[in-house]
């Protein structure tokens, strides 16, 4: 039931932004939680992609005194990756078309990673 509910925020994320192709709850250590991805993606590859760069993001937000890291985004020529906590034990991936608004995506996805940490 608890998966269910997790499911319709990210549902509800993809169907709110027109710029959200995709979306995927992990758990810090790269297992999938809940998902809202393509057919033909591979759950795992994505989770260990995501625990890997967020891993990757804190050490570096830490070495280059950043402070705590809040997001890690990256671009390609076919769209963008983006990845925020949700809460203490999970990370929201989100992937999103090249033209999107980056501002309005960005506060979308916070919305989503906050409502998705009540859950959990």
């Amino acid at each position: 039931m608890r998966t269910d509910v997790l499911q319709n925020v990210l549902e509800e994320l993809k169907s709110s932004s027109a710029d959200v192709e995709a979306s995927a709850l992990i758990s810090s250590d790269g297992l999938m939680i809940a998902s809202a991805l393509q057919q033909g993606v591979d759950e795992d590859r994505v989770g260990a992609m995501s625990a890997a760069l967020l891993s990757l993001g804190d050490r570096a937000a830490r070495e280059l005194a950043r402070g705590t890291l809040e997001s890690v985004q990256l671009k390609g020529e076919r769209g963008y990756v983006m990845m925020t906590a949700a809460g203490r034990e999970a990370v929201l991936t989100v992937l999103a078309k090249p033209s999107a608004k980056l501002g309005l995506l960005l506060l979308d996805v916070r919305r989503a990673s906050e409502s998705l940490s009540k859950l959990i």
